[in-house]
């Protein structure tokens, strides 16, 4: 870097922002194969707009999805209940377009006598971990990712019973000697009932929201601005086309660390795009829990159909303890990025996945979230010496 002093900015958006539900939306549908079919191969993608949800993609699976149901029960959970929104789990239409995973994929991931599980495509993935945070992760994106849950929480608790399901969420941070010191800027975007004086929706979410999640890192000089253009009462789906996959740094570090440009949800964990980036998180988490670095990015990349990636790169951004040989040897020798070893140390055959596709999908303490463990890091730490 060059500056010590410096201001750093992530975004989060909630569960109801267009692209967040088609996540989950996707998501939903694996964790219902996974259920009856722990080996089911799902490539999903949703995409959903004024009155429209519609899925579709490529699935292998012995297991059945009744896709009306699980699309409308996503949309009501998120919220889009009432058809003032323009977009609600009762009235609209949900299409679904799906066909078999292609052979000439199949072929390479699939176990046989002769050919171990590879990857299910090529790519490159990164995880990442900091000390900026009591979870390893850098700080804006985790109060980000506080500000955009909270806002879900008063509206659903009825704290803030005007606030509709749509919503985005900004942190800049002001960095002193790379060290978080304070929130600079918060930015948010709550979509609202009509008939809501600007005013009262600052006041009430400044207080219930901002106040509460930032802290003491928020101060008399920090700017707030919410709901910059003065109205946000049309949202969600009705407004804003939604796609799964596009909000891929919001789903890992907020740009402070790469993204190999690969999506997560709706993929089964035979796909090293999720696989491996949650892998790469759990090495990278570990590595700085034990005290190896301050700073971990770990980046590992495929060719398809084949099991052993073709790199593993460790970078602590000058923050080593050892040298980052050492930590890269110990890599090696404690973790397999092999699709089959990923899925089997991390657990991966679950049906978990719904509960990754908002707020992120790193940096959680659920018990689901395995990458997160930090259960290597005492090994690793007394093989480097300390």
């Amino acid at each position: 870097m060059s500056s010590k002093n410096y201001l750093f900015t992530s975004e989060s958006v909630t569960e109801g922002h267009p692209d967040k539900l088609c996540d989950q939306i996707s998501d939903s549908i694996l964790d219902e194969l996974i259920k009856q079919d722990p080996r089911s191969r799902v490539a999903v993608e949703t995409a959903t707009t004024a009155g429209l949800a519609i899925v579709m993609g490529e699935i292998t699976t012995s297991g059945y999805v009744e896709f009306q149901k699980v699309v409308r029960d996503v949309i009501r959970d998120v919220g889009y209940t009432k058809p003032e929104y323009l977009f609600d789990y009762r009235s609209c239409g949900v299409l679904a377009s799906i066909n078999e995973q292609s052979p000439d994929i199949a072929q390479g991931v699939n176990v046989s006598a002769q050919h171990e599980q590879g990857a299910g495509d090529q790519g490159i993935m990164f995880g990442y971990a900091s000390r900026e945070t009591p979870e390893l992760m850098p700080m804006p994106i985790m109060l980000s990712h506080k500000l955009a849950r909270k806002l879900a929480e008063v509206r659903k608790n009825g704290t803030i019973p005007y606030l509709r399901p749509d919503g985005k969420t900004q942190v800049t941070l002001e960095y002193i000697d790379h060290k978080p010191a304070r929130v600079h800027t918060v930015v948010l975007a709550a979509q609202h009932d009509e008939n809501i004086t600007l005013d009262k929706l600052r006041k009430d979410i400044t207080e219930h929201v901002v106040k509460p999640v930032c802290g003491d890192l928020y101060d008399s000089k920090t700017i707030v601005v919410i709901n910059g253009t003065g109205k946000f009462v049309l949202g969600g789906p009705a407004a804003d086309t939604g796609v799964t996959g596009r909000k891929i740094i919001v789903d890992t570090y907020g740009g402070r660390g790469h993204h190999g440009g690969g999506c997560f949800s709706g993929k089964d964990p035979s796909k090293v795009d999720r696989s491996g980036a949650y892998m790469a998180r759990y090495v990278a988490k570990n590595i700085v829990a034990g005290g190896l670095a301050d700073i971990c990015e770990v980046q590992i990349s495929y060719v398809i159909g084949v099991a052993k990636p073709l790199s593993v790169f460790v970078d602590t951004r000058g923050t080593s303890k050892i040298p980052v040989e050492k930590i890269e040897k110990l890599v090696v020798d404690h973790f397999s990025f092999k699709p089959a070893d990923m899925i089997k140390k991390l657990d991966l055959l679950r049906p978990i996945y719904k509960k990754t596709a908002a707020y992120g999908h790193f940096g959680r303490t659920e018990p689901e979230f395995t990458w997160e463990k930090t259960d290597m890091a005492k090994t690793l730490r007394q093989e480097a010496g300390f």
